[in-house]
Protein backbone atom coordinates (compact mmCIF):
# COMPACT_ATOMS: atom_id res chain seq x y z
CA UNK A 1 0.00 0.00 0.00
CA UNK A 2 1.14 3.63 -0.20
CA UNK A 3 3.96 4.45 2.18
CA UNK A 4 2.69 6.34 5.22
CA UNK A 5 5.02 9.25 6.02
CA UNK A 6 5.35 10.49 9.58
CA UNK A 7 6.35 14.15 9.47
CA UNK A 8 7.40 15.80 12.73
CA UNK A 9 4.80 18.29 13.90
CA UNK A 10 5.88 21.93 13.76
CA UNK A 11 4.26 25.35 13.50
CA UNK A 12 4.97 25.96 9.82
CA UNK A 13 2.15 27.19 7.61
CA UNK A 14 2.58 27.96 3.92
CA UNK A 15 0.55 29.43 1.12
CA UNK A 16 0.34 27.73 -2.24
CA UNK A 17 3.04 29.75 -4.00
CA UNK A 18 5.40 29.59 -1.03
CA UNK A 19 4.99 25.82 -0.85
CA UNK A 20 5.40 25.37 -4.61
CA UNK A 21 8.52 27.54 -4.70
CA UNK A 22 10.06 25.60 -1.83
CA UNK A 23 9.39 22.27 -3.58
CA UNK A 24 10.69 23.62 -6.89
CA UNK A 25 13.91 24.68 -5.19
CA UNK A 26 14.71 21.10 -4.18
CA UNK A 27 12.80 19.24 -6.92
CA UNK A 28 10.56 16.22 -6.53
CA UNK A 29 12.27 12.93 -7.32
CA UNK A 30 10.02 10.08 -6.13
CA UNK A 31 12.94 7.63 -6.33
CA UNK A 32 14.74 9.48 -3.51
CA UNK A 33 13.10 8.73 -0.13
CA UNK A 34 14.86 11.60 1.60
CA UNK A 35 13.60 14.10 -0.96
CA UNK A 36 10.09 12.64 -0.78
CA UNK A 37 10.07 13.07 2.99
CA UNK A 38 11.29 16.66 2.68
CA UNK A 39 8.58 17.48 0.13
CA UNK A 40 6.04 15.76 2.40
CA UNK A 41 6.99 18.19 5.15
CA UNK A 42 6.29 21.10 2.81
CA UNK A 43 2.92 19.62 1.84
CA UNK A 44 2.08 19.28 5.51
CA UNK A 45 2.91 22.99 5.99
CA UNK A 46 0.48 23.82 3.19
CA UNK A 47 -2.10 21.58 4.85
CA UNK A 48 -1.62 23.44 8.12
CA UNK A 49 -2.90 26.56 6.38
CA UNK A 50 -6.63 26.21 7.02
CA UNK A 51 -7.75 29.20 4.95
CA UNK A 52 -5.91 29.10 1.62
CA UNK A 53 -8.24 26.66 -0.13
CA UNK A 54 -11.48 28.34 0.93
CA UNK A 55 -10.08 31.72 -0.09
CA UNK A 56 -9.01 30.29 -3.44
CA UNK A 57 -12.41 28.74 -4.10
CA UNK A 58 -14.15 32.03 -3.35
CA UNK A 59 -11.84 33.71 -5.86
CA UNK A 60 -12.64 31.06 -8.49
CA UNK A 61 -16.35 31.47 -7.92
CA UNK A 62 -16.03 35.24 -8.21
CA UNK A 63 -14.25 34.84 -11.56
CA UNK A 64 -16.94 32.50 -12.88
CA UNK A 65 -19.59 34.96 -11.74
CA UNK A 66 -17.98 37.58 -14.00
CA UNK A 67 -18.24 35.21 -16.95
CA UNK A 68 -14.54 34.42 -16.86
CA UNK A 69 -13.26 30.85 -17.17
CA UNK A 70 -11.36 29.78 -14.04
CA UNK A 71 -7.81 28.83 -14.99
CA UNK A 72 -6.96 26.58 -12.06
CA UNK A 73 -9.86 24.11 -12.15
CA UNK A 74 -9.54 21.20 -14.56
CA UNK A 75 -12.46 19.04 -13.46
CA UNK A 76 -15.40 19.32 -11.06
CA UNK A 77 -13.50 17.14 -8.60
CA UNK A 78 -9.93 18.40 -9.03
CA UNK A 79 -8.48 21.85 -8.56
CA UNK A 80 -5.06 22.49 -10.05
CA UNK A 81 -3.37 24.75 -7.54
CA UNK A 82 -0.22 25.37 -9.60
CA UNK A 83 0.99 24.75 -13.12
CA UNK A 84 3.67 22.06 -13.62
CA UNK A 85 7.22 23.04 -12.74
CA UNK A 86 10.43 21.16 -12.01
CA UNK A 87 8.70 17.77 -12.27
CA UNK A 88 5.56 18.37 -10.15
CA UNK A 89 2.39 20.36 -9.61
CA UNK A 90 0.04 20.90 -6.67
CA UNK A 91 -3.58 19.78 -6.70
CA UNK A 92 -6.60 19.62 -4.41
CA UNK A 93 -9.19 16.86 -4.82
CA UNK A 94 -12.77 16.95 -3.56
CA UNK A 95 -14.33 13.67 -2.37
CA UNK A 96 -18.12 13.75 -1.93
CA UNK A 97 -19.94 11.37 0.36
CA UNK A 98 -22.96 9.31 -0.65
CA UNK A 99 -25.17 11.93 1.02
CA UNK A 100 -23.88 14.81 -1.13
CA UNK A 101 -26.09 15.93 -4.02
CA UNK A 102 -23.30 15.71 -6.62
CA UNK A 103 -22.80 12.04 -5.74
CA UNK A 104 -26.53 11.32 -5.94
CA UNK A 105 -26.80 13.05 -9.32
CA UNK A 106 -23.62 11.72 -10.93
CA UNK A 107 -23.09 8.33 -9.31
CA UNK A 108 -20.03 6.66 -7.84
CA UNK A 109 -18.28 6.00 -11.16
CA UNK A 110 -17.79 9.72 -11.89
CA UNK A 111 -15.57 9.96 -8.80
CA UNK A 112 -13.72 6.67 -9.50
CA UNK A 113 -15.27 5.08 -6.40
CA UNK A 114 -15.06 1.30 -6.48
CA UNK A 115 -12.83 1.28 -9.57
CA UNK A 116 -9.57 -0.46 -8.66
CA UNK A 117 -6.59 1.14 -10.40
CA UNK A 118 -2.91 1.88 -10.16
CA UNK A 119 -1.15 5.08 -11.26
CA UNK A 120 1.55 5.71 -13.83
CA UNK A 121 3.00 8.48 -11.69
CA UNK A 122 4.00 8.98 -8.06
CA UNK A 123 2.18 11.42 -5.85
CA UNK A 124 1.92 12.54 -2.23
CA UNK A 125 -1.48 12.97 -0.65
CA UNK A 126 -2.52 14.73 2.56
CA UNK A 127 -5.87 14.51 4.37
CA UNK A 128 -6.83 18.19 4.48
CA UNK A 129 -10.53 18.27 5.33
CA UNK A 130 -13.16 15.79 6.46
CA UNK A 131 -12.75 12.15 7.49
CA UNK A 132 -11.11 11.23 4.17
CA UNK A 133 -11.96 8.73 1.46
CA UNK A 134 -11.42 5.07 2.29
CA UNK A 135 -9.48 2.63 0.13
CA UNK A 136 -8.98 -1.08 -0.22
CA UNK A 137 -5.24 -1.25 -0.86
CA UNK A 138 -3.41 -3.83 -2.96
CA UNK A 139 0.05 -4.25 -4.45
CA UNK A 140 1.27 -6.00 -7.59
CA UNK A 141 4.39 -6.46 -9.72
CA UNK A 142 3.99 -4.18 -12.73
CA UNK A 143 7.05 -5.56 -14.51
CA UNK A 144 5.50 -9.01 -14.85
CA UNK A 145 2.33 -7.67 -16.49
CA UNK A 146 1.78 -7.44 -20.26
CA UNK A 147 -1.46 -5.46 -19.94
CA UNK A 148 -4.04 -7.36 -21.98
CA UNK A 149 -7.62 -7.63 -20.72
CA UNK A 150 -8.18 -10.64 -18.48
CA UNK A 151 -4.48 -11.06 -17.64
CA UNK A 152 -3.94 -12.41 -14.07
CA UNK A 153 -1.77 -9.99 -12.09
CA UNK A 154 -1.42 -11.51 -8.62
CA UNK A 155 -2.97 -8.65 -6.66
CA UNK A 156 -2.05 -8.83 -2.96
CA UNK A 157 -4.61 -7.30 -0.56
CA UNK A 158 -2.96 -5.18 2.14
CA UNK A 159 -5.67 -3.39 4.13
CA UNK A 160 -8.63 -1.01 4.13
CA UNK A 161 -7.97 2.41 5.65
CA UNK A 162 -8.96 6.07 5.31
CA UNK A 163 -7.01 9.19 4.40
CA UNK A 164 -7.74 10.65 7.83
CA UNK A 165 -7.03 14.32 8.65
CA UNK A 166 -3.30 15.04 8.66
CA UNK A 167 -2.35 11.65 7.21
CA UNK A 168 0.43 11.79 4.62
CA UNK A 169 0.95 9.01 2.08
CA UNK A 170 3.22 8.35 -0.88
CA UNK A 171 1.46 6.51 -3.72
CA UNK A 172 4.10 4.67 -5.73
CA UNK A 173 3.74 4.41 -9.49
CA UNK A 174 3.05 0.93 -10.90
CA UNK A 175 2.98 -0.66 -7.47
CA UNK A 176 0.13 0.61 -5.30
CA UNK A 177 -3.41 -0.31 -6.34
CA UNK A 178 -6.51 0.98 -4.61
CA UNK A 179 -10.27 0.87 -4.91
CA UNK A 180 -11.60 4.05 -3.33
CA UNK A 181 -14.79 4.22 -1.28
CA UNK A 182 -16.77 7.38 -0.43
CA UNK A 183 -15.93 9.13 2.83
CA UNK A 184 -18.53 9.43 5.56
CA UNK A 185 -18.80 13.15 4.76
CA UNK A 186 -17.35 15.58 2.23
CA UNK A 187 -13.56 15.46 2.27
CA UNK A 188 -10.62 17.15 0.56
CA UNK A 189 -7.10 15.91 -0.11
CA UNK A 190 -4.00 17.87 -1.17
CA UNK A 191 -1.50 16.38 -3.59
CA UNK A 192 2.01 16.84 -4.85
CA UNK A 193 1.82 15.20 -8.29
CA UNK A 194 4.94 14.00 -10.09
CA UNK A 195 4.94 14.78 -13.82
CA UNK A 196 7.50 14.15 -16.52
CA UNK A 197 7.35 13.99 -20.34
CA UNK A 198 7.57 10.19 -20.70
CA UNK A 199 4.77 9.55 -18.21
CA UNK A 200 2.08 9.11 -20.84
CA UNK A 201 3.93 6.16 -22.37
CA UNK A 202 3.71 4.15 -19.16
CA UNK A 203 0.44 2.25 -18.86
CA UNK A 204 -2.05 2.77 -16.06
CA UNK A 205 -4.40 -0.14 -15.47
CA UNK A 206 -7.88 -0.77 -14.17
CA UNK A 207 -8.36 -4.10 -12.39
CA UNK A 208 -11.13 -6.63 -11.89
CA UNK A 209 -10.83 -7.43 -8.18
CA UNK A 210 -13.13 -10.45 -8.39
CA UNK A 211 -10.95 -12.16 -10.96
CA UNK A 212 -7.63 -10.53 -10.02
CA UNK A 213 -7.05 -9.47 -13.62
CA UNK A 214 -6.41 -6.42 -15.79
CA UNK A 215 -9.74 -4.95 -16.92
CA UNK A 216 -8.41 -2.21 -19.22
CA UNK A 217 -5.72 0.38 -19.87
CA UNK A 218 -6.84 3.71 -18.43
CA UNK A 219 -4.48 6.20 -20.05
CA UNK A 220 -4.96 5.99 -23.79
CA UNK A 221 -3.68 9.23 -25.25
CA UNK A 222 -4.14 11.63 -28.13
CA UNK A 223 -1.93 9.58 -30.47
CA UNK A 224 -4.37 6.67 -30.39
CA UNK A 225 -7.31 9.00 -31.02
CA UNK A 226 -5.62 10.75 -33.94
CA UNK A 227 -4.74 7.38 -35.45
CA UNK A 228 -8.37 6.28 -35.41
CA UNK A 229 -9.46 9.54 -37.02
CA UNK A 230 -6.78 9.42 -39.74
CA UNK A 231 -7.62 5.82 -40.66
CA UNK A 232 -11.39 6.36 -40.46
CA UNK A 233 -11.11 9.26 -42.90
CA UNK A 234 -9.63 6.83 -45.39
CA UNK A 235 -6.48 8.81 -46.09
CA UNK A 236 -3.92 6.53 -47.77
CA UNK A 237 -1.03 8.00 -45.82
CA UNK A 238 -2.92 7.51 -42.56
CA UNK A 239 -3.68 3.88 -43.38
CA UNK A 240 -0.09 3.32 -44.46
CA UNK A 241 1.20 4.85 -41.24
CA UNK A 242 -1.09 2.59 -39.19
CA UNK A 243 0.15 -0.47 -41.10
CA UNK A 244 3.79 0.52 -40.57
CA UNK A 245 3.38 1.42 -36.88
CA UNK A 246 1.36 -1.74 -36.26
CA UNK A 247 4.41 -3.75 -37.28
CA UNK A 248 7.26 -1.58 -36.00
CA UNK A 249 6.33 1.02 -33.36
CA UNK A 250 8.32 0.86 -30.11
CA UNK A 251 5.13 1.07 -28.01
CA UNK A 252 2.96 -2.06 -27.90
CA UNK A 253 0.01 0.12 -26.95
CA UNK A 254 0.41 2.20 -30.12
CA UNK A 255 0.80 -0.95 -32.20
CA UNK A 256 -2.47 -2.26 -30.79
CA UNK A 257 -4.16 1.08 -31.51
CA UNK A 258 -3.07 0.80 -35.14
CA UNK A 259 -4.78 -2.56 -35.55
CA UNK A 260 -7.84 -1.25 -33.70
CA UNK A 261 -8.07 1.74 -36.04
CA UNK A 262 -7.84 -0.45 -39.12
CA UNK A 263 -10.37 -2.96 -37.76
CA UNK A 264 -12.86 -0.20 -36.87
CA UNK A 265 -12.58 1.21 -40.38
CA UNK A 266 -13.15 -2.21 -41.99
CA UNK A 267 -16.88 -2.55 -42.59
CA UNK A 268 -16.71 -6.15 -43.76
CA UNK A 269 -16.44 -8.73 -40.91
CA UNK A 270 -14.06 -10.91 -42.92
CA UNK A 271 -11.70 -7.96 -43.42
CA UNK A 272 -11.76 -7.23 -39.68
CA UNK A 273 -10.98 -10.87 -38.98
CA UNK A 274 -8.04 -10.73 -41.40
CA UNK A 275 -6.66 -7.64 -39.65
CA UNK A 276 -6.89 -9.28 -36.22
CA UNK A 277 -5.27 -12.47 -37.57
CA UNK A 278 -2.41 -10.30 -38.80
CA UNK A 279 -2.24 -8.73 -35.33
CA UNK A 280 -1.91 -12.18 -33.75
CA UNK A 281 1.29 -12.67 -35.77
CA UNK A 282 2.69 -9.21 -34.98
CA UNK A 283 5.31 -10.40 -32.50
CA UNK A 284 3.83 -8.47 -29.57
CA UNK A 285 2.30 -10.51 -26.74
CA UNK A 286 -0.05 -7.64 -25.82
CA UNK A 287 -1.28 -7.26 -29.40
CA UNK A 288 -1.58 -11.03 -29.86
CA UNK A 289 -3.67 -11.52 -26.68
CA UNK A 290 -5.94 -8.57 -27.45
CA UNK A 291 -6.38 -9.75 -31.06
CA UNK A 292 -7.45 -13.17 -29.81
CA UNK A 293 -10.00 -11.49 -27.52
CA UNK A 294 -11.38 -9.34 -30.34
CA UNK A 295 -11.80 -12.34 -32.64
CA UNK A 296 -13.62 -14.30 -29.90
CA UNK A 297 -15.86 -11.31 -29.13
CA UNK A 298 -16.85 -10.92 -32.78
CA UNK A 299 -17.39 -14.65 -33.43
Amino acid sequence: MPRVIDVPTDDRQMGVEECASAIAAIGFDPACPGMVDEVAGLLRALGANRTFLGDGLVELLAESGKGETPQSAYSPQSIMLTSPRNGFFLRANIWPSEQDSCFRRSGAHNFAYGAAHDHNFDFLTYGYFGPGYRSDYYEYDYHTVTGYRGEPVGLRFIERSALSPGRLMHYRAHRDVHAQLPPDSLSVSLNVMACEPAQGWHDQYGFDLTRGTVSRVLNSGSTETLLRIAVALGDEEGVGLAEDWGRNHASDRIRLACFEARALAAHDPSNRDTIWREAERSGSLLVKKEAELRRRESA
